[in-house]
């Protein structure tokens, strides 16, 4: 069978085209133990105590600078396991490609989800494929499952009056990226796509008196910090001075008439941690990969039950909520 070309309904059917499509691109690049078996469902080793997640992924394009929609399914599955103290250990990878899909590009993807995958420490144990009318788009649902220490509390609900804030780099990049592509706007920018697996670990495994995470993704850190204070029944309370924004970031942020603090990312995470942590969390998220840019933001008070602002260059305090209506564009 010829696989040089594009998807067609056939590639759909669950006769031969499929069965060809799945062991071409699929399981060759996914290739485990597990997944070769081809059974109706996986079964893996377990723990006491799992966490579960799924995502489904719909970005356009799917190849941006800085990654693709294959980077983008484990990353962000990933990332929201690692945001409750998990150790990411195994996927399940659904995609749903449209008629007119080039193979070529679906190789492509299918070989940088596997990449990523190894990258986080995971293995896809199962998988399905669907083929639909359409102009050659992909979309991918992952589910993913982590492994929790029994002592461990992670949660969005346990941020403390004291603790202090810390990102762990540059906010927008991925927002800014997508939308570049998406306009035809000519920069450098690439998307921030990554997962943070060593830099939980880390943080971990140096006994750092961690509250909270949460990764900084669709809404953006005003959204995050809005919803941790209504979990949390504390104040968020952020430095502008202190938000780590790269330049040309910026720079597309005034000419977009865009705010970085509702630009979503795909691989920074907001730290919550005891304030006597604070200076030796921040060591090690920018010691871990793809924390170099880490900052401390802000802090965490009782002033006001629920509430999030950012203190202004000037001294003021800019009242921070969640996003309303859609952040365009899609970013995930």
């Amino acid at each position: 069978m010829d696989l040089t070309g594009k998807i067609t309904m056939a590639h759909g059917s669950g006769g031969r085209a499929t069965n060809e499509l799945i062991q071409k691109v699929f399981a060759h690049a996914f290739d485990n133990p597990v997944l070769d078996a081809m059974e109706d469902a996986a079964v893996v080793q377990g723990c006491e105590k799992i966490a579960v997640t799924t995502d489904s992924f719909v970005v356009d394009p799917i190849e941006f600078p800085g990654g693709d929609i294959g980077r983008l399914a484990v990353c962000g599955t990933v990332n929201d396991l690692l945001m409750r103290g998990a150790t990411p250990k195994y996927l399940t990878c659904g995609c749903i490609l449209q008629e007119g899909l080039e193979i070529a590009t679906l190789e492509r993807v299918v070989a940088s989800l596997a990449d990523a995958a190894r990258e986080a420490g995971v293995q896809i144990v199962a998988g399905d494929t669907k083929v639909v009318g359409g102009a050659g788009g992909l979309m991918i649902n992952t589910a993913g499952v982590g492994f929790v220490d029994s002592s461990l509390q992670i949660s969005a609900s346990n941020c403390q009056p004291g603790d202090v804030l810390i990102a762990s780099g540059h906010l927008g990049d991925h927002h800014a990226t997508i939308l570049s592509k998406r306009m035809g706007i000519e920069n450098t920018i690439k998307s921030d796509l990554a997962p943070l697996g060593d830099m939980v670990q880390r943080l971990l495994q140096e006994g750092i008196q961690v509250h909270c995470l949460r990764d900084i993704t669709r809404g953006g850190l005003g959204t995050v910090v809005k919803e941790l204070a209504e979990a949390s029944n504390v104040t968020m309370a952020l430095q502008e001075s202190q938000l780590p924004v790269a330049a040309q970031v910026r720079d597309f942020c005034g000419l977009m008439g865009l705010d970085p603090l509702y630009m979503g990312n795909e691989g920074k995470l907001l730290a919550v941690v005891a304030a006597k942590d604070a200076s030796r969390a921040l060591e090690l998220i920018k010691q871990s990969t793809y924390g170099a840019d880490a900052a401390i933001i802000g802090q965490v008070t009782d002033e006001q039950a629920g509430m999030a602002y950012v203190e202004t260059a000037i001294g003021g305090k800019r009242m921070l909520d969640i996003l309303f209506g859609e952040g365009l564009p899609r970013i995930c």
